[in-house]
């Protein structure tokens, strides 16, 4: 039987999300991910990734909580010219959704060591991103490489580096395995303390692929470790240990951006990580101007500044209120991860814009120094179990009229651990009552 040679081949949106690639609806839109190592973007990444927003994505850019940036509703067609428009910039969107190592992430954007953990999380970047012998994974793995633990955002890596020792001539990490949250949150587990750094890429691969073999499919390194055991899990990483190198070769020069360590970065509030592409490329002018051509994308969904001297401080806040980031609305004075929700994830249950401006509504003023967040979904991308105060849409209920809406679960966190689910299944209703007596 002849073909029609008159349909569209079939796609495989599956395959495609090995390419940063989800379908967001039945309309076959598309959301792509690009992978930011660290966050950090160069002046003429911002502009390329505002560029191509405004030709192929509504004009509208996305940040995460992991430093990547996510264009929606973009066409298949498109595909390959957003494709060749990131690598003219060095940016790539290999493997930042599906079963492979995702964009690695560094939460302490500009911090004192920053250097340092951005020059390692750059080379994690290199081995990683589009390397076969680590795609095709059971489910994603995600990385983190902190300097400290501030935040706690090792807890929910399924492999996190702290740098604990940056004085001595090699700097030195402690190694936590098997965290991460969605339905069943779990927090990693301590492997190794005060790692030397050149052992770091041996080990990382050694955790991958303990991942690849031993982990049911659709599941994350996190099940491995809750069906056998810490002990039982350690022997097997050591098992993977012996099958390579103990260490690599040195990484070369490393030069990074960072900012003199007596400068403190500047910050622009960035309400849910959502703004408009002409915004991306007026901040990235003034980070060409004044914070030595790069910005970072930082875990609360906003843009930082390494300034260059404090004389560039004022001048940055005045050019950022005269783009409508005063820095003096309710959005802007709370700290607020927001994910996309059913704006624009065809996994989310609620409208999370629309629900975080609630909150801001209601909140009480004496509230808006803890950290919030809301995840459209149980996958928890916004990481409501790291906030003060966090909200997951946990499940659709029918109302009298037989109308769904969305029902939510409320975390607190009290210590350094992960927060802990107090209340569930909450009305829109009942969720502002209580954040209207948070405290």
């Amino acid at each position: 039987m002849a073909l029609d040679s008159s349909q569209p081949p079939a796609v495989d949106f599956h395959q495609l999300r090995l390419d940063g690639i989800y379908r967001m609806n039945e309309q076959d839109e598309l959301m792509l991910r690009i992978k930011v190592p660290a966050g950090v973007l160069s002046v003429e990444q911002a502009l390329k990734v505002a560029e191509l927003a405004e030709r192929f994505a509504g004009a509208r850019v996305h940040l995460t909580t992991r430093g990547s940036i996510e264009l929606h509703r973009v066409r298949l067609g498109d595909l390959a010219a957003i494709g060749r428009g990131l690598a003219a910039v060095g940016l790539t969107t290999r493997g930042a959704c599906g079963g492979a190592v995702r964009g690695i992430a560094c939460s302490t954007s500009f911090s004192p060591n920053f250097a340092l953990t951005q020059a390692l999380v750059r080379r994690l970047h290199r081995h990683f991103a589009g390397n076969p012998h680590f795609e095709h994974l059971p489910k994603k793995f995600k990385i983190g490489v902190e300097d400290g633990y501030l935040g706690s955002r090792h807890l929910i890596q399924d492999l996190a580096l702290v740098l604990v020792d940056a004085a001595q001539d090699e700097p030195r990490y402690d190694v936590w395995v098997a965290g991460g949250l969605g339905r069943e949150p779990q927090a990693a587990v301590l492997f190794a303390q005060g790692v030397a750094q050149s052992r770091l890429l041996p080990l990382a691969e050694a955790v991958v692929r303990l991942h690849a073999r031993h982990t049911p499919p659709g599941k994350r390194l996190k099940h491995v470790l809750r069906r056998i055991g810490a002990e039982c899990f350690f022997r097997l990483l050591d098992a993977e240990l012996l099958d390579g190198p103990g260490q690599l070769a040195p990484a070369g020069l490393d030069a990074v951006p960072a900012p003199p360590s007596a400068v403190a970065p500047l910050t622009a509030t960035i309400f849910a990580g959502d703004l408009d592409a002409a915004l991306l490329r007026r901040l990235a002018h003034l980070a060409g101007v004044h914070a030595g051509g790069y910005l970072a994308v930082t875990a609360d969904q906003n843009l930082a500044f390494a300034l260059e001297s404090e004389a560039d401080r004022a001048i940055l806040r005045e050019q950022l209120a005269e783009a409508g980031l005063r820095g003096d609305t309710p959005e802007e004075r709370t700290t607020l991860r927001v994910c996309v929700g059913n704006h624009a994830c065809r996994m989310g249950l609620s409208p999370t814009r629309d629900v975080a401006r609630r909150m801001l509504q209601v909140m009480p003023e004496s509230a808006r120094s803890l950290s919030w967040a809301i995840s459209g979904c149980p996958n928890s991308c916004s990481q409501p179990q790291l906030a003060d105060f966090g909200v997951v849409s946990s499940r659709l209920a029918k109302d009298e009229q037989g109308e769904r809406h969305p029902s939510f679960d409320v975390y607190r966190r009290k210590d350094a651990k992960l927060g802990e689910k107090v209340r569930e299944g909450l009305s829109l209703a009942e969720l502002l009552d209580a954040v209207s007596h948070a405290k």
